[in-house]
């Protein structure tokens, strides 16, 4: 098991941390949707085939879905603005890649590159937890989750603009200039982390994990254009079962793994995780459906007839009322906690994708559509960190994060591909060009409905969580904070300082020291010597106490972790001074 070096917020966050990490991600979902607007124009544009040409979108997606956990571990053990500012610079390298060329060769190349940056997400959350206070850590982390949505729904209508009255090759250049942007406000605004995790980094595990991705997510990828029965597709199925097996039983019996499975299968992060996959189908399908209803013709009977810059104005308000439902579920999760949240997100996608189904007449009902569907998918997006932070020690954030990151991306994969072939098996051809059906886009609705389904079910059975665990995430104010601070301090030791004499001991520093001889409180005493510490853990402790004119003190402790507090004064006896 990891250790890290603190647990507690540096304290040193400025105001603009929060949306300088909050843009940083909204850069990195840029990515995802840079080319959605001209996915149609890419065989020609490239000069190469269909099934070729998709290896654009697939070379990202699988960078990505390495790099992300990677990327958290590293952030874990070396600093995680260092690692979040690497990001950014491979995503910058790999944009102007592909700015300068129309090979096929190198622009996959110059889009691996850019998957790199989906570690940007799990670091800044990691950074957001180890620097805030409490009382801002929710709202900050939900924007944070958030933003690749964001990022996603407002890079579609500026794409289209610029693919539609420009050279494609414009978008990436306009990408380079954010993440340059990026890089420089991380630089200047954010603070290193203090937290480190002790160990080295598993390099054996990360080239396992890595093959096991790849062997999975390319047959999802692919499945459509292989065949989802052919030799390829199955053996590929196979080989990552094996591989992620083997990779597994690797990693138990690592002192210091990539992933701590043993943390990863207890029940609040293992459910998390599973419950990602269904928000990340959902939030995907929606991202597929909307922009081909959008730009259909007309004359299909259904198709709205709109032009690629309406369509992706039509759905930009998905992201922007994820953007605003931030401050809004910190509320919520203050009050009711990140699992009743969860819930509530999963409920309003479901009844999003339920009206969803008979709105499908007008521009304005997709508009509504977007709205309903922004809001559940941004509760449900803010929660997923909440929780996952709630359950794992700070030395694993970023990986932990990282690895829930990773499954919604596992999960936008999944849908990807679900949803491509429902739409290419309930298609009509005309003149030879496939076209999507009202009958496919309803089916696909109904697949997401049935994937926040798997969610919900998953949520209800979520652990609500100590109050220990609770309070790093639930306060949405100074005075909630305050108030916790106190609760927290009364299930710690509380007693007085009193010199040989049993006069107290004003301004007394006591030092609440763990079994690893590590600090994990301290505080000064009041004028009349009393003093109080929360404890973070049960277990044994020491307390030290010092004083000018006495000789200082070292007394062992011990706390059962429940809700009483343990007395305990502390004797000074007089310095005295040889001769």
């Amino acid at each position: 098991m990891t250790q890290t070096t603190t647990d507690r917020p540096s304290g040193r966050a400025g105001g603009a941390v929060v949306p300088v990490l909050a843009f940083a991600g909204i850069v990195v979902a840029v990515m995802q949707t840079l080319l959605v607007p001209v996915i149609k124009d890419l065989p020609q544009l490239l000069d190469t085939a269909p099934a070729d040409a998709t290896w654009v979108l697939t070379s990202t997606l699988l960078s990505g879905a390495v790099a992300t956990p990677i990327m958290g571990r590293l952030g874990d053990l070396y600093g995680k603005r260092r690692m979040l500012v690497t990001s950014l610079a491979v995503m910058v390298v790999g944009a102007l890649v592909s700015a300068f060329t129309s090979d096929l060769l190198v622009m996959i190349a110059g889009r691996t590159l850019q998957g790199f940056a989906m570690g940007a997400i799990p670091l800044g959350l990691g950074l957001m937890r180890d620097m805030l206070p409490r009382e801002r850590l929710g709202s900050a982390m939900a924007l944070m989750s958030s933003s690749i949505g964001v990022g996603g729904g407002l890079a579609l209508p500026a794409a289209a603009l610029v693919a539609q009255h420009s050279d494609w090759h414009a978008l990436y250049f306009g990408a380079a200039g954010l993440g340059v942007l990026a890089i420089a406000l991380t630089l200047l605004v954010v603070p290193e982390s203090p937290a480190r995790a002790k160990g080295g980094f598993d390099l054996p595990g990360a080239l396992g994990l890595s093959a096991g991705l790849v062997l999975f997510l390319l047959p999802v990828s692919k499945g459509s254009d292989w065949g989802w029965t052919s030799g390829t597709t199955l053996t590929l199925f196979g080989a990552a079962a094996v591989v992620l097996l083997l990779w597994g039983l690797m990693e138990l019996r690592l002192s210091s793994p990539l992933v701590d499975l043993r943390t990863t299968a207890r029940r609040e992060v293992l459910l998390t995780n599973l419950a990602s996959i269904m928000v990340g189908v959902s939030f995907f399908v929606v991202s597929l459906v909307l922009p081909q209803l959008l730009q259909l013709p007309a004359a299909t009977g259904y198709g709205l007839g709109q032009s690629m810059v309406v369509a992706g104005l039509c759905v930009a308000p998905l992201g922007l009322t994820m953007m605003f439902t931030a401050p809004v579920y910190a509320r919520l999760s203050a009050r009711y906690g990140p699992k009743t949240t969860l819930i509530l997100g999963l409920l309003i996608i479901a009844a999003g994708y339920g009206g969803g189904l008979g709105l499908m007449d007008a521009a304005w009902q997709t508009v509504v559509t977007s709205v309903v569907l922004g809001a559940g998918i941004g509760l449900a997006y803010s929660s997923l960190p909440a929780l996952i932070i709630g359950a794992v020690p700070a030395s694993e954030t970023g990986a932990a994060n990282g690895l829930n990151t990773l499954m919604r991306s596992i999960g936008t994969s999944v849908s990807s591909a679900v949803i491509g072939m429902v739409l290419a098996n309930t298609a009509n051809t005309a003149g030879g060009v496939a076209v999507p059906t009202l009958h496919g886009f309803r089916v696909s609705f109904l697949i997401a409905t049935a994937a926040v389904a798997v969610g919900l079910v998953l949520a209800l059975f979520l652990p609500g969580g100590r109050p220990s665990e609770r309070t790093l995430l639930r306060a949405s104010s100074e005075e909630d904070a305050n108030l916790e601070r106190a609760e927290a301090a009364l299930r710690g030791f509380r007693g007085r300082v009193l010199d040989s004499t049993g006069t107290p001991v004003a301004r007394a520093k006591v030092t609440l020291i763990d079994r690893r001889g590590r600090q994990a409180g301290a505080t000064v005493s009041a004028d009349d010597g009393s003093y109080v510490l929360a404890v973070p853990a049960q277990g044994p402790y020491v307390l030290a106490a010092r004083a000018t004119g006495h000789a200082p003190l070292a007394a062992p402790a011990t706390h059962a972790g429940d809700e009483r507090p343990v007395d305990l004064d502390l004797s000074l006896p007089s310095e005295t001074v040889s001769a």
